[in-house]
């Protein structure tokens, strides 16, 4: 079962912990998304980190693509209505606002639960 977190304590977090409580909160969502997605194969979030970190953010860009197109899947299955997700974390992954991202799919998340 997964956790469901408040959002505004998460940004915060991040913010005063330089980014440190982002990171773990990354590998939290990874694994929340492929557990609510059964996904049992899909990235773990430790290696999406160490990917991110790797690619210098380019896999984190990829990243938040996948886990809008999991999040989609997910809904889809549970037959509630759902958008492009992927595409909206993207972009806000692209123009530098992965935090918004990350804060929205913890929504979705929390809605799943």
């Amino acid at each position: 079962m997964i956790e469901r977190r408040n959002i505004v304590v998460c940004i915060i977090l991040s913010f005063v912990t330089c980014g440190i409580y982002g990171i773990y909160w990354m590998v939290c969502l990874t694994n929340d998304v492929n557990t609510v997605s059964g996904d049992v194969n899909g990235t773990s979030g430790g290696i999406a980190v160490l990917l991110t970190f790797v690619t210098c953010g380019i896999y984190g860009i990829y990243w938040a693509y996948k886990q809008g197109e999991k999040l989609d899947f997910t809904k889809n299955n549970r037959g509630i209505p759902s958008s492009n997700s992927g595409v909206l974390y993207l972009i806000l992954q692209i123009f530098g606002f992965g935090i918004i991202g990350w804060a929205l799919m913890q929504n979705e998340l929390n809605k799943l639960a």
